[in-house]
């Protein structure tokens, strides 16, 4: 790994992937707030100085104001280049989001750029909800890719309901409620 003038790293034009607003001002915050993330993820360039991995990071850091970024440069064929474009932005692991849910902190998650659940205070104080009603709210915030849904029970109701999802989770062999929901659908013919 070498450190180089930003100038001289190029960003690859047919890079096939982007990203949007949101989650680039994430990640240009998080490089601000934890440059030393970069010397153990370096921008892959080839010998042209052409990126084949790390464009967003690029972009980012040059928002971020960076003179000078981490780069692995390497000697490979076209054919190999054009690979590692792809293989090094698939996504091969998933999340296990009750785990997530269970002992992390979504606010945090959230700032490090990582797609959470939101929490009540966060639709009720972010200014994207303002002005609407708790139902307004939910219905801009369901508009997400991903689809959450939000049982609310007293606490020793909540706690039976964790214990049945648990030892159905047995039962059924499932990693997590979402896979057991699935699972029971298909069992009823849902």
């Amino acid at each position: 790994m070498e450190s180089l003038p930003i100038s001289k790293v190029r960003p690859n034009s047919e890079n096939p992937r982007y990203i949007k607003d949101e989650k680039f001002k994430k990640l240009v915050q998080s490089l601000r707030d934890f440059p030393e993330m970069a010397n153990v993820r370096p921008i892959v360039v080839n010998k042209e100085m052409v990126v084949l991995g790390g464009n967003m990071r690029l972009k980012a850091m040059q928002e971020a104001g960076w003179s000078e970024v981490p780069v692995q440069v390497v000697d490979w064929s076209e054919e190999k280049q054009r690979r590692f474009i792809i293989s090094d932005n698939v996504g091969f692991g998933e999340w296990d989001w009750d785990e997530l849910a269970n002992t992390w902190d979504a606010e945090e998650l959230n700032d490090w750029g990582l797609d959470v659940w939101k929490t009540e205070d966060f639709l009720s104080n972010n200014n994207d909800y303002e002005g609407l009603d708790h139902l307004g709210k939910l219905d801009k915030f369901m508009g997400a890719e991903l689809k959450r849904l939000y049982l609310v029970y007293d606490s020793e109701t909540f706690n039976k309901v964790v214990e049945w999802f648990q030892s159905l989770c047995e039962k059924y062999e499932c990693q997590n409620n979402s896979e057991l929901v699935l699972k029971i659908m298909e069992s009823e013919n849902i």
